[in-house]
Parts: structure tokens; C-alpha cells; sequence
């Protein structure tokens, strides 16, 4: 591709398309493998062109992180937010982090199975992710029952632990268990934890 005759966009959507094209390129093959003058092909500009928006491939690969975060959160969020009883927001969640699994499937290994993990800025945004999810289920928790929020939080911890590792183990093993079924065992193991603190609300 002539890169010189590429289309000029302002530069927000210039951005928006250096990081899709580097969401298929990082994706399908993770950080190492991956070199700048790829992603400038990959997304028809040259590689001085790419700099401008993105001064190393640390920053443009965390910034990729940061919208995979972000999608997780608006995803639980959402769940949590779709009803007012409380065994449906459980399944709700439990199933966002399913459906994040299968149907945003490339932005579930940025977040959880990156091959940089060791690097401080990429572990400081997966923990930053789950301290905000486990937030967001432990206010829910902590509204509902006589428990202190930061043992709520805790709480909201172990659920996102507990869905991200069952997601994962699904994941793994594709068509032995159905998404469904998946989320209702889930759901149901979880749920019967949770019933079982005192409530200062009915849901």
C-alpha cells in the first residue's frame, strides 16, 4: 500500500484506526512478536506517521490494554446495573465475564492472558481493572447486607476471581459445556455464597 497517499484523517480517528489495526496484529500474536513497521503496514501509514501518535510500542500496546479494560468494565457494570434482584445480578455478572470470553475473546487476553504481565505498567492496569470491578460488585454487596465495605469488596473479589477462572477453564475446552449452562453452574455456586450473609434489603 502507498502510504504516502494514505487518507488524511484528523487525528483522533487517525488514532482510533492505528489501534484497531494493532489490536488484530498484538491479538493474534502478543507483544514480542510484534514489531512497529508491522503495525504501520498493518494499518496503511508509514512508521513515522505511527510515532506521532504512539512514541513506543509500550504505548501503543497500553493503550489497547486500556480499551480492553474498559470494555470488561462497561460489561459488568452493566450486568450489575440490568436488575434489582440480587441472584440475577450474580448471573448477570457471572455471564459478562463468559460472554467477554467468547465474543470479545482478543480483548480477554490483553486483560488476562497477555505475554507481558512482568512489565509494572501492564500489571498495574490488570490490578487497577479488578480493584475497580471488585469495587463496583462490593458496593452492591455492602448495600444490601450489614457488611463493612471493605469485607464487601473482598467479597467482590473472590466473585471476579471466581468468574475469570471458570471462564478461562471453559474457554479452554470448547464445545464440552454449553456458554449457558456454563454461566448457570457458575452463577449458582456463587449465588449460594452470597445468600448466606446477613441482608439489610430485600432483592
Amino acid at each position: 500500500m502507498d502510504t504516502a497517499r494514505a487518507q488524511r484523517l484528523p487525528r483522533d480517528q487517525r488514532r482510533a484506526q492505528l489501534l484497531d489495526a494493532a489490536y488484530e496484529v498484538f491479538s493474534t500474536r502478543g507483544y514480542h512478536s510484534v514489531a512497529m513497521d508491522e503495525v504501520a503496514v498493518a494499518s496503511g501509514v508509514s512508521k513515522p506517521v505511527l510515532y506521532q501518535h504512539f512514541s513506543s510500542k509500550l504505548e501503543l500496546y497500553l493503550a489497547l490494554l486500556d480499551r480492553a479494560c474498559s470494555e470488561l468494565v462497561e460489561l459488568v457494570a452493566g450486568a450489575v446495573a440490568s436488575s434489582t434482584h440480587n441472584r440475577d445480578r450474580v448471573a448477570a455478572a457471572m455471564g459478562a465475564f463468559f460472554g467477554f470470553v467468547a465474543q470479545q475473546r482478543r480483548s480477554f487476553r490483553f486483560v488476562f492472558e497477555s505475554d507481558l504481565r512482568t512489565e509494572p505498567e501492564v500489571e498495574l492496569r490488570i490490578r487497577a481493572v479488578h480493584t475497580e470491578l471488585a469495587a463496583l460488585i462490593g458496593a452492591v454487596i455492602a448495600a444490601d447486607t450489614d457488611l463493612p465495605v471493605a469485607e464487601a469488596e473482598l467479597l467482590g473479589m473472590s466473585l471476579i476471581g471466581m468468574a475469570e477462572t471458570s471462564a478461562r477453564f471453559w474457554a479452554a475446552a470448547p464445545g464440552q459445556i454449553t456458554q449457558e449452562r456454563a454461566v448457570e453452574l457458575g452463577s449458582s455456586l456463587a449465588w449460594r455464597g452470597v445468600r448466606g450473609f446477613p441482608r439489610t434489603t430485600t432483592g
